[in-house]
């Protein structure tokens, strides 16, 4: 048998954009092993990935997969959560949560968000004066969205430090031993914040879920915790990642931030331009065809695993006029980042709220910020699935 590509080398954790564009042009689809030799279909185009997302047929399930690569193995209590589960399920649970995460109640919190960052910035700005550089990440971008969803779960303060860097572990896949350490803690969090709601229920989404399964019985205690889970996880890392990669773009682009520093009526449109061109997620979670489907005439088998690029679908040419260029000012930005169909993230309403908000608080509070290290210096997290910033220090 042939050896499968491996394209996941040194050089693709440097650029990986720019191997996922390369890929792209040699074909629509590629099948290749992954780090740990495991194979699957990389889906590349636009057209295709976008089609993928909506695609029924592309499970999400697990029970379809044939063996191949399947990602994290999570105990049943975090398992069952929106990301696992198809059609039926997915809908039946999204409903209950989505009550937290609709654009009028997003909205609702634009004061209270605006207040966190500004306090955020206070901080930041003290670190600053203090130290000659702060890092964005730990002063201000992980903690504002992580203040923001714990507070619509009620976790306790001294809780919120320690279940972000789970979620940083677990997501880094750097050590098996280190990543079942931290899926075993936030089972075990988990389980004892959804025992102290139901001891003591309060006005908080949590709460909520809570009674909804205590008294109406429309989900399972595993669906419960799971959904606390990917909720908690999501809101933290999805819009830490965009606050701090977008803002390290802008200051790499400076006629783009001076535009936006002239007028904040285009804050909107960049943060949609900044989602297309800087998001941290490189491809969706994995998918298992439920019957052979077909990208670019190359037939890809049942239960076979499929990757749909986002990076390669954000930065096609021929969806996106020179992809690579960002413009904040772009007509069309029609971006993947949080997804197509039914899938389609829930607190996407509230992402783009929080990334706007940091965005307009930094910009009007910092007026010449700037790194304090080389762009090579900057830590990330890489693998195949993501390209994220873990420390992003500056100065002014």
């Amino acid at each position: 048998m042939t050896a499968l590509p491996q394209p996941f080398d040194a050089s693709f954790h440097a650029r990986p954009n720019a191997a996922y564009s390369a890929l792209r042009e040699q074909g629509p689809v590629h099948r290749v092993a992954l780090p740990d030799g495991t194979a699957v279909w990389l889906v590349l185009r636009d057209e295709d990935v976008r089609a993928g997302l909506a695609d029924t047929r592309l499970s999400v399930n697990k029970a379809h997969s044939n063996g191949g690569y399947r990602g994290f193995s999570l105990p049943p209590a975090l398992d069952a959560n929106l990301l696992n589960l198809d059609h039926g399920d997915h809908i039946r649970l999204r409903r209950l949560v989505a009550q937290g995460f609709t654009p009028r109640r997003a909205e609702a919190m634009r004061a209270g968000i605006r207040e966190v960052a500004e306090r955020l910035a206070d901080r930041l700005a003290a670190r600053m004066d203090a130290e000659g550089a702060a890092d964005l990440v730990r002063e201000f971008a992980e903690p504002l969205p992580m203040t923001v969803v714990c507070d619509m779960f009620a976790v306790p303060e001294a809780d919120r430090r320690p279940f972000a860097s789970w979620v940083r572990t677990m997501l880094a896949m750097e050590s098996p031993q280190q990543v079942g350490e931290a899926i075993n803690r936030m089972h075990d969090f988990l389980r004892r914040l959804v025992a102290a709601r139901r001891s003591a229920p309060g006005d908080d989404l949590l709460s909520d879920l809570v009674r909804a399964r205590d008294e109406g019985d429309r989900l399972s205690e595993d669906e419960l915790c799971s959904l606390a889970f990917l909720v908690l996880g999501a809101g933290i890392e999805n819009v830490q990642h965009l606050v701090s990669g977008g803002l390290l773009e802008l200051l790499r682009h400076p006629d783009e931030l001076a535009a936006l520093r002239a007028d904040s009526a285009l804050l909107p449109g960049a943060v949609e331009e900044l989602a297309r061109y800087a998001h941290a997620n490189l491809t969706a979670i994995r998918r298992f065809p439920t019957e052979p489907v077909e990208y670019g005439g190359v037939s890809v088998p049942a239960g076979d695993t499929v990757l749909l690029c986002l990076s390669s679908a954000n930065r096609d040419p021929a969806r996106h006029p020179a992809p690579e260029r960002l413009d904040t000012r772009r007509r069309d930005p029609a971006h993947l980042a949080f997804g197509q169909g039914t899938h389609y993230c829930l607190g996407a309403p509230l992402a783009r709220m929080e990334i706007g908000l940091a965005l307009e608080v930094l910009l009007d509070r910092f007026p010449a910020l700037r790194p304090a290290v080389e762009p090579a210096e900057l830590r990330r997290q890489t693998s195949f699935r993501s390209h994220a910033l873990r420390e992003l220090p500056l100065t002014r």
